[in-house]
């Protein structure tokens, strides 16, 4: 059976209501009687209930957080902040995320108020203004990152129109004129933002906005993935692409990953938010840091100051912003206007032995194939065998060891490790299929061109 405060009360042969007082920290008990009733708790194992303490005092020491996901850096940022801001002040945070489904937020609206928290910092789906209206009238409600235009709620916004021009004005700094952009819903006002801050980067540069570079969608891997590939697919793909949201970034590296493509040799990145990781990242990405932990000290104290002005009645209403910052990394190098030819039309990998191989129509040795994306390494062999019988056609002198066979049909196809300098190149036939040990594990197919 639970112990109760009576219980408590009886063990220290004191009054309910003088337990009730030392054990809730009111300061109406001397500091001996409190240290002493808080002993003969824990030794009893008494745990006081808040929802009781919650209705007899009117709070609950609970602060809603609602986010749309744990895929973005800075939301685990902020989450950290919170907590131990509010934790420092006796409060609890509760953790919650709605996926960015508007659905999913009015429900989670309604639990939180259901739970009697003291207050409630939301990064908004912009789909429920009325019902946090309406919450707003009992709970004081802090907006982050996002504003609710049906509302006029307290907000704290990163100044993401200036974090995009500055980061659309670094690249054409570098000689980039087809800048490939991938943001978020024209509907939210981290997307809209930053897509006015790109277009006028461009605009001040003289350079045409290109609608078939910009490509807009939910803030998810899969919506980079997507637009990444359209991207590189265009008849004149972009020379960089700047990625405005980190979910989408995820997406972006994943297809140059699938492509062969090197960053920022092929193409150069720049991407929004800051992640450890992308610091750790080889190359390490260029990102445009919209200080994610300022923004959520910043709306912790403003919610803080909203429900202390809640007992003082002297509440008012601002929007507050957080600059962002260029942060140069290794991911973007100048424009090469020399470099007729555009890596990124290679095909994600050979049909023939699953290793990454060319799509570029101005290299391919079969170009009714290389349309399709799809190389018939039949018809390559005979090419491949007339080059290698002057080895140097094929590769620089300072190439060497001997080429192990591709996995398809026994054809040297892949380069072992660093050759020796001096060394003979030359197919070997008849050894087992073998993998190429090459840390980037690229195709001859591909090096071919060399020569």
């Amino acid at each position: 059976m639970s112990v109760t405060l009576k219980d408590v009360a009886h063990a220290a042969r004191v009054s309910v209501s003088t337990a009730s007082r030392a054990l809730g920290g009111s300061g109406l008990t001397s500091e001996r009687t409190q240290q002493r009733l808080m002993r003969i708790a824990r030794e009893l194992g008494y745990r006081p209930n808040p929802i009781a303490r919650g209705l007899k005092t009117g709070q609950s020491r609970l602060v809603g957080l609602l986010v749309h996901n744990l895929t973005n850096a800075s939301f685990h940022v902020m989450a950290e902040v919170v907590q131990a801001r509010l934790k420092a002040l006796g409060y609890q945070m509760l953790l919650c995320i709605d996926g960015d489904d508007p659905q999913q937020e009015s429900d989670t609206l309604t639990t939180l108020a259901d739970h009697r928290v003291d207050g409630l910092i939301v990064v908004p789906t912009g789909k429920n203004g009325a019902a946090l209206k309406a919450l707003a009238n009992d709970i004081p409600i802090v907006c982050l990152v996002r504003r609710d235009d049906a509302t006029d709620l307290e907000t704290v916004l990163a100044d993401d129109a200036e974090g995009a021009y500055v980061g659309t004005r670094y690249l054409v700094g570098l000689g980039h004129r087809r800048i490939g952009l991938i943001v978020g819903r024209s509907d939210t006002t981290s997307g809209r933002e930053r897509l006015s801050g790109y277009v006028r980067a461009l605009r001040e540069a003289s350079i045409a906005v290109d609608n078939k570079l910009i490509h807009a969608g939910h803030y998810e891997p899969e919506t980079g993935a997507a637009s990444c590939r359209k991207l590189l697919d265009l008849a004149q793909p972009p020379s960089a692409i700047f990625v405005a949201n980190h979910e989408a970034t995820l997406g972006v590296l994943r297809v140059t990953a699938e492509r062969g493509l090197s960053i920022p040799d092929d193409l150069s990145l720049l991407c929004y938010e800051h992640s450890p990781w992308f610091e750790w990242h080889r190359p390490a990405i260029s990102i445009v840091d919209n200080g994610a932990r300022d923004l959520a000290n910043l709306a912790v104290a403003r919610l803080l100051h909203r429900m202390d002005a809640k007992e003082n009645g002297t509440d008012g209403v601002r929007e507050y912003r957080v600059g962002a910052r260029l942060v140069k990394r290794d991911s973007c190098r100048p424009f090469d206007p020399s470099a007729t030819e555009s890596p990124v039309h290679r095909s994600s990998v050979c049909d023939a032995c699953d290793m990454p191989c060319v799509k570029s129509l101005a290299a391919c040795p079969a170009p009714e194939q290389g349309r399709a994306g799809k190389i018939d390494h039949r018809r390559v062999d005979d090419d491949l065998r007339r080059r290698t019988r002057d080895d140097h056609a094929l590769f620089p002198a300072d190439h060497s060891r001997q080429l192990r066979p591709c996995r398809r049909d026994g054809i040297g196809g892949h380069r072992p490790a660093h050759p020796a300098q001096g060394a003979r190149v030359s197919p070997q036939r008849g050894r087992a299929p073998r993998r190429c040990d090459r840390a980037d594990a690229k195709c001859l197919r591909r090096l071919w061109r060399a020569g």
